[in-house]
């Protein structure tokens, strides 16, 4: 099912979040086996069926996103600022064909379809959310990788008038983060456009944002303006700014969901879903292990993590 995106767009044709509800109730009754033959095409939504939604309030309430303040409630207040029209997403480097897409022209090209994935915060907190989107590799395919591409290079926009935690130093701005290609190239690997069949909101990284479900939360960069394909491993935002808590390139560059490895000051063996009281046990790689383990073949997952 697609769901279309235009400026004239009737708000009567976008699905709301009732009709998400009602449709995650019918997946947890159709049955393990017999879902998965009917539904199969719905697979990245049904890969945490068993998962309540967690409220859109809550979603576009509770962010990181320093652009806009370090509070989990700041971006909500405060990314009123951003300007999403006009909006431009150039994609270069090791590529044969270098682009500049306008928003509305990735909105046409690549149309959108649902996506429901689990999002786990280093923080020991998590949601499952309801993005609208499409596979990263749609796009990369577009512009065709060279052989010397190795890695994808991402970058948020900075502009400190409509960012105003950009003004000050907290980190080395503009935010940066970076994938391997093959990580990249992965369905589940996706550019998301929305959040409950809405536009998306500024708050959480309108108007184009990457999510990758089995990686914590920071390696989804947000407001996205920039992609380079690249030869060596790109550096990271949280990596060069605490390397001590992060690690550095390599050692904490892939950031996969893992409850084995902790965080210096916390354990990662639980989480909490927002909203909820109980903590949950934390699932390798998110639990989207049996779809993306085989990347990581052979890797020390306490030492690459």
């Amino acid at each position: 099912m697609l769901i279309r995106r235009s400026p004239d767009i009737l708000s009567s044709e976008i699905t709301d979040e009732a009709v998400y509800m009602k449709r995650r109730e019918f997946m947890k009754s159709a049955g393990g086996v017999a879902a998965g033959l009917v539904l199969g095409p719905l697979l990245p939504e049904i890969l945490y069926a068993q998962d309540e939604l967690t409220p859109f309030e809550a979603v576009t309430g509770y962010n990181n996103f320093y652009e806009f303040g370090t509070g989990k409630e700041d971006p909500a207040r405060n990314a009123h600022t951003l300007r999403t029209r006009p909006w431009t997403v150039s994609v270069d480097g090791e590529v044969h064909n270098p682009k500049e897409y306008g928003i509305e022209d990735i909105l046409q090209r690549f149309p959108s379809e649902k996506w429901g994935y689990r999002f786990r915060c280093v923080e020991a907190w998590s949601m499952v959310i309801p993005w609208p989107g499409f596979p990263l590799r749609d796009l990369l395919n577009e512009v065709e990788p060279t052989s010397k591409a190795k890695f994808v290079a991402f970058e948020t926009l900075r502009d400190p008038e409509q960012m105003p935690g950009q003004r000050r130093a907290i980190m080395d701005w503009p935010y940066v983060e970076g994938l391997r290609l093959d990580e990249a190239m992965h369905p589940l690997t996706i550019l998301s456009t929305g959040l409950y069949g809405r536009m998306l909101p500024n708050q959480n990284g309108a108007p184009i944002r990457l999510v990758v479900p089995w990686k914590y939360g920071f390696k989804s960069i947000k407001s996205i303006v920039k992609i380079t394909l690249v030869e060596d491993m790109p550096p990271t935002s949280w990596n060069l700014m605490i390397p001590h808590e992060y690690g550095f390139y390599a050692n904490g560059f892939y950031a996969n969901v893992n409850p084995n490895v902790d965080h210096p000051r916390w354990s990662q063996a639980r989480e909490r879903p927002i909203g909820k009281f109980r903590r949950i046990d934390t699932q390798m790689f998110n639990g989207y292990g049996e779809q993306v383990a085989s990347l990581y073949a052979g890797m020390d997952l306490r030492r690459n993590y």
